[in-house]
């Protein structure tokens, strides 16, 4: 049998250690990854390889050559551009005639693969999947079966509010040659994303074989440090080398250790290595090959490549330490610290929590280092937080940052692309914004500045400008004016989806920035008439003689947002008679309005109304987006109630529409949609989720009660949602008390369980065995319908450690008890 090694990988989330170096051939205590995973063949008697290489290829071929040494028979296909998994393993089709392995060359495994090729064969496969168990699935594919092995679903790299089990895909695979027929030649293409999903399709045999033994995706620094000291603890069955007289300690050859020096281990020495007088090492710990560690030094919890220098009195706790490097006297690294290959450390200078330093760069003596070198790089793991990126305004989200970020998603663009970009009303947002303009337009990119318009008006703006390839808006969070926020729209004037987010973090964390030559940088221009293409769009999509006929008498709190500059104007068109509080529009204010929950807004609106004898009232936050209503008697409408008097006056207006809600929204808009001549559909929860745009969706809400009306754009839009309700009520000629009023009896009620993310996929296969086929088809959380009219769905948060349960019943006592039986069910799972 011979096996397929994909070892292309650059391993970007290992920088700096892999700048110098291809991801497979990262060092694991002793030997490449590459290596480890080339001696586990060979001891399963499989020694005939195919390496597919890409980045920094001639490192590997330099390095195991033809393979003689370690018995083994080498070939490589060296890629001149990335093909994928699927892509890069068609390319050598003509050399693989009979059932083959397929192993990810940055891993780690001892996998029993005799075991696996033996039920590949039983099962009569065409492909064959090694799963694993862990306990944090999220940048994995989660992979679901059936009892017999048969795959029934592939999940990419969930949120936590899409998990659904702890079973992942290793990206170990046995296939027939076949399957390769399936992949087109020359293009790329991916297993898990594309050929896989494909043949489960066309009902092809995919099985899935949950292995035991070790296994670990070696993909960031975490994971590479906890690597390496599973190899210590002997949690993974690889050679390390020859004990010493010492308990726990490897030593190779020429090893020396001073009689004093204090290690406890596990620790491994590498060939060469001088362990000084009065060291203290605590394990687990690696010491590369030829690394000398001055007197009295201290290193715990710490891994250093071969020929670097430690100086007396140095300090090491939890640090990764690339090749060559000199760490001078009394320097201090702290946990998480990284440093690149050949990097001088000065005597007493202190690397503080999670900095990174990359390659040659000289950090001088006693200097305190709190952030790295390399611009953008602060310690976290991503940049975009729930859709926008964010921090402290001219602290985290600086001037510098801004023209970084803005020159950043201009990289992603084709040079001469054109972006348009908007703000709120602060004065930190002007800020912010002009810097953005000047990074965009570094990288090339026109842009197109609509000034400050609401955000729904902003992002049709985006969605109906053919020449614009997407938009920025800057604003200050309207819960904490400390805040700025910075969203990223696509072409349709949707927030960006996840690839999109990965690929500018990106260009940002490794400072892979265009830059236009002074000839072709961005030209910087004005839009004029959003507001006036908005209002076009929205009264060719309503009834305007039947609101006109009606006379609608309103109170509108705009929130001193700028959405006070463009309702107005379409309430006079429809005759409506309105009164206007907060409705000062003024710009480069100092900061945004504390808007809170509203519900002070919302109860002086509801005072108005009854007050003046109204319709209704209407409060809408600062960026246009979130709509809250109060009846004629100054009663407080929910959002999700307003959403479904919507969604109900809609199916009774007019046969055959649809609606589509968040997950989260409980069963009675099924019953709605059954009772009269409509469809109801559904969407995941999570920051993956898509709204829907057209194909018959009159109404959609998502997860936060935001109204959506796709006819105009698939994004939440308080002014398209009031002005959608007038027309219903108008042609329905029903009033807001009598539409709530006719709502089936339902209450929700919610309550949140916290639950470590390290047990959430747990805790989630075993609500998916529980509930059995009740797992929500909208692919989020587990939906459990109990009876006709109650109803439970167990959600994980996307951002924190917690699960959400919402519980929905004709009455609230039941949905009460509904939600706390299923939170002690929740309990007793992650106790179990």
């Amino acid at each position: 049998m011979k096996a397929v090694i994909l070892a292309g990988g650059e391993g970007t989330r290992l920088r700096p250690l892999t700048l110098g170096r291809p991801k497979p051939m990262i060092p694991l205590v002793h030997r490449p990854v590459l290596e480890h995973l080339l001696l586990l063949l060979r001891g399963h008697g499989i020694t005939e390889v195919l390496l597919t290489v890409q980045y920094q290829a001639r490192r590997i071929q330099d390095y195991f050559g033809d393979g003689a040494a370690l018995g083994m028979r080498l070939q490589y296909s060296v890629e001149e551009v990335p093909l994928g998994t699927a892509g890069a393993v068609k390319r050598a089709a003509h050399l693989l005639d009979e059932t083959f392995l397929v192993l990810s060359g940055d891993a780690l495994t001892d996998i029993d693969l005799t075991a696996l090729v033996d039920y590949h064969r039983d099962t009569n496969a065409v492909a064959t999947l090694a799963l694993t168990r862990v306990a944090n699935p999220l940048g994995y594919g989660v992979v679901t079966t059936d009892p017999s092995g048969h795959i029934r679903r592939f999940l990419e790299k969930p949120s936590w509010g899409e998990v659904i089990s702890d079973t992942i895909n290793t990206g170990i695979y046995v296939l027939e040659p076949a399957v390769l027929r399936q992949c087109p030649a020359g293009r790329p293409g991916d297993f898990s994303q594309d050929l896989f999903p494909a043949l489960l399709a066309r009902g092809q045999p995919l099985y899935g074989y949950v292995a035991s033994g070790y296994w670990t995706d070696v993909g960031t620094l975490d994971e590479y440090a906890r690597a390496c000291f599973d190899v210590l603890h002997g949690r993974v069955q690889v050679e390390v080398g020859a004990p010493s007289e010492r308990p726990g300690v490897w030593c190779e050859q020429g090893a020396d250790i001073a009689a004093d020096a204090q290690l406890s281990g596990p620790i491994y020495l590498g060939a060469g290595a001088q362990i000084g007088p009065g060291v203290v090492i605590e394990g687990p710990a690696v010491i590369g090959a030829h690394t000398r560690v001055a007197r009295q030094a201290h290193i715990a919890h710490s891994i250093l490549w071969p020929g670097c220098s430690v100086g007396e009195r140095a300090d090491l706790r939890g640090a990764l330490v690339g090749a060559r490097c000199m760490l001078a006297a009394h320097s201090v690294l702290c946990e998480g610290a990284v440093v690149g290959d050949a990097c001088r450390v000065g005597a007493g200078a202190r690397l503080e929590a999670n900095v990174r330093i990359w390659p040659d760069k000289e950090i001088e003596a006693g200097a305190t280092v709190s952030s790295s070198v390399v611009w953008g790089q602060r310690g976290q793991r991503r940049l975009f937080r729930g859709h926008s990126v964010g921090g402290v305004a001219n602290q985290d989200v600086t001037p510098e940052f801004a023209a970084r970020l803005g020159a950043a998603v201009g990289t992603t663009l084709p040079p001469g692309s054109t972006v348009a970009v908007n703000r709120d009303l602060s004065r930190t947002s002007r800020m912010l914004k002009r810097a953005l303009i000047a990074g965009l337009s570094s990288a090339g990119i026109n842009v197109r500045d609509c000034a400050s318009v609401p955000l729904p008006v902003f992002r049709h703006a985006v969605r109906t400008s053919p020449e614009v390839s997407g938009g920025v808006h800057v604003r200050l969070n309207t819960q904490d004016g400390r805040l700025a926020e910075v969203q990223v729209l696509d072409t349709t004037g949707q927030d960006i989806a996840l690839g999109a987010e990965h690929a500018i973090e990106t260009h940002v964390f490794r400072e892979e920035i265009r830059r236009a030559r002074p000839t072709d940088l961005g030209v910087i221009g004005s839009v004029t008439d959003a507001v006036g293409r908005y209002r076009q769009a929205v009264l060719a999509l309503i009834n305007v003689t039947q609101i006109r006929a009606a006379r609608f008498r309103l109170v509108v709190d705009y929130r001193h947002g700028p959405t006070a500059a463009v309702l107005p104007d379409l309430l006079d068109l429809l005759g409506c008679s309105s009164v206007a509080l907060d409705e000062n529009v003024q710009d480069n204010v100092p900061g945004a309005p504390a808007e809170g929950d509203l519900a002070a807004p919302v109860r002086r609106v509801g005072a108005v109304t009854v007050a003046l004898g109204l319709d209704l009232g209407a409060v809408i936050d600062s960026s246009g987006e979130t709509l809250l209503l109060t009846d004629d008697r100054g009663q407080s409408v929910p959002p999700l109630v307003v959403g479904s008097v919507m969604e109900a006056l809609a199916f009774q207006a007019q046969a055959g529409i649809s609606a589509k809600w968040s997950v989260v929204a409980p069963p009675i808009h099924e019953q709605m949609a059954t009772q009269q001549v409509g469809t109801f559909g559904r969407t995941p929860a999570g920051p993956s989720a898509r709204a829907p745009s057209g194909g018959g969706v009159l109404v959609a809400c998502d997860a936060a009660g935001r109204l959506i009306i796709p006819r105009l754009q698939p994004t939440a839009d308080a002014l398209m949602g009031l002005l959608t309700l007038l027309d219903l009520l108008a042609v329905t000629g029903s009033t807001l008390r009598q539409a709530v009023g006719a709502l089936p009896a339902y209450v929700q009620s919610t309550t949140e369980v916290p639950c470590p993310w390290e047990r959430t996929s747990v805790l989630m296969r075993a609500l998916t065995a529980r509930a059995g086929a009740g797992t929500s088809r909208a692919g989020a959380g587990v939906h459990i319908a109990i009876g006709e009219s109650e109803w439970v769905l167990v959600l994980p948060d996307a951002e924190r450690p917690l699960v959400h349960i919402v519980g929905a019943a004709p009455s609230q006592r039941v949905a009460n008890t509904l939600v706390e039986t299923y939170a002690g069910i929740v309990r007793d799972l992650q106790r179990a």
